[in-house]
């Protein structure tokens, strides 16, 4: 088995890791006493060789309990060199506590390390000084002072390094978890954003296809005419709905699909188109236009909304668009057929101001009898109006009528003025 393999086994079990050191360092311990020394003329202690078994045992629970290991092993380091006995190496010994030290540091923090290192250096050093024969300046006194340096300056760098890669670590998964997080987000905006878009395109159409459609179920005997009308006007509606609805999805195609929408957003420039599609299901919608810059584009053409238009960012043009359609789709839905809406659009400095009011349902004048929408009042309309304008900075106030059995919703978009420069 390779040296890496056995590593990594040995990384695996740290207990039996522990052991081996242990193991290691006794032979050391021992061993290093017959290199170059007659030990038949100057024989081993067997104190010594008690304090060398012993701090090489302590060795094997040095993870658990490393400052208590690091205490054991100076302790028997001081004694294992007062009775090392003349012409025997003095600090075979101190090998277990340079051990010690070294997993101390490594495993503690700094200002704490290094506050341990000096005193168990200071210490290692006195007491080999003081405890063991002389000169005090002998030189295995200096290696004493050496190696525990040494083992302090390892275990400083080892701690280092793992402090390093850890925070490493740490940000490369923050980092993975923000990606993910963000992720989510924009895929949660996009989900909105597209069901927004696709309510604004479709319940608008399909309002006035579901009206227009009860209004040819309810005449279709006695007035045909009227009926074969109705009709026309829900297949245009369902038409145009099908239209928007393909410009909309092909939004969602890959780049470099063919057939991609090429056609612009709608936008104010259209409101008159808009206005005519409701009038034709029998709403009957008034439009006041104030504010309209005379040097406009289109100022002073038969649409009063498409020169507010020309000088509008394409956001604010297009979210004054969708909030009148979904306003004047929930008039015409639950105000019923013969109901009125007025509409203001204000050009104020900065801000675009727009109104949509409505007189609430009515009681049907012409004697057709014809029933209202009669659906729920609840939906996604007011909720996607609101988070429209939200998104632009905008305000929306929305709520019944004083006085009356209507509605009425008023919002402000506001224009930032380096559009209205450039424009």
């Amino acid at each position: 088995m390779t040296t890496p393999a056995v590593c990594g086994r040995l990384r695996g079990h740290p207990a039996a890791a522990d052991a081996a050191v242990a193991v290691i360092v006794l032979a050391l311990m021992i061993g290093s006493v017959f290199v170059g020394h007659r030990v038949a003329a100057h024989p081993l202690s067997p104190l010594f060789v008690t304090c060398a078994v012993l701090a090489a045992a302590a060795l094997a629970v040095r993870r658990r309990a490393p400052r208590t290991v690091l205490v054991v092993t100076s302790v028997l380091t001081a004694v294992g060199a007062a009775d090392a006995g003349d012409g025997i190496p003095r600090i075979q010994v101190a090998l277990s506590a340079v051990v010690a030290l070294y997993t101390v540091v490594s495993r503690t923090e700094r200002a704490a390390a290094l506050r341990m290192a000096a005193v168990t250096i200071t210490a290692l050093t006195g007491a080999v000084m003081l405890l063991g024969p002389p000169p005090w300046y002998a030189q295995e006194n200096v290696g004493m002072l050496a190696w525990a340096g040494m083992a302090a300056a390892a275990g400083d760098a080892v701690r280092s390094r793992r402090a390093y890669i850890a925070a490493i670590e740490e940000r490369a998964l923050r980092a993975e978890r923000s990606r993910e997080e963000e992720a989510r987000r924009r895929v949660a905006e996009e989900r909105l954003r597209i069901a927004r878009e696709l309510h604004d395109v479709v319940a608008h159409h399909i309002a006035l296809v579901n009206v227009q459609a009860g209004v040819a179920s309810h005449v279709m005997d006695s007035r045909p005419d009227q009926a074969k009308q109705a009709l026309a006007h829900v297949r245009e509606a369902s038409r145009s709905a099908l239209d928007e609805l393909r410009s909309t999805v092909g939004l969602l195609r890959q780049y470099g699909d063919p057939e991609a929408p090429t056609e612009p957003a709608p936008g104010l420039g259209a409101f008159d188109q808009l206005v005519d599609g409701f009038t034709r299901a029998g709403l009957r919608v008034a439009v006041t236009v104030t504010g309209a810059p005379a040097d406009a584009p289109g100022a002073g053409a038969e649409d009063p909304a498409a020169s507010v238009a020309g000088r509008l960012p394409a956001a604010v043009d297009l979210t004054a668009y969708r909030v009148l359609q979904e306003a004047l789709t929930n008039v015409h839905k639950h105000a019923g057929p013969g109901a009125r809406a007025e509409v203001v659009i204000l050009r104020a400095p900065g801000s675009l101001v727009l109104t949509v009011l409505d007189d609430g349902p009515e009681d049907d004048a012409s004697g057709d009898g014809v029933p209202g929408d009669g659906g729920p009042a609840g939906g996604h309309g007011l909720v996607g109006m609101r988070e429209r304008v939200t998104a632009l900075g905008g305000t929306i106030e929305t709520g019944p009528r004083q006085g009356t059995a209507g509605f009425r919703v008023r919002v402000r978009l506001p224009v930032p003025a380096c559009a209205r420069r450039l424009r």
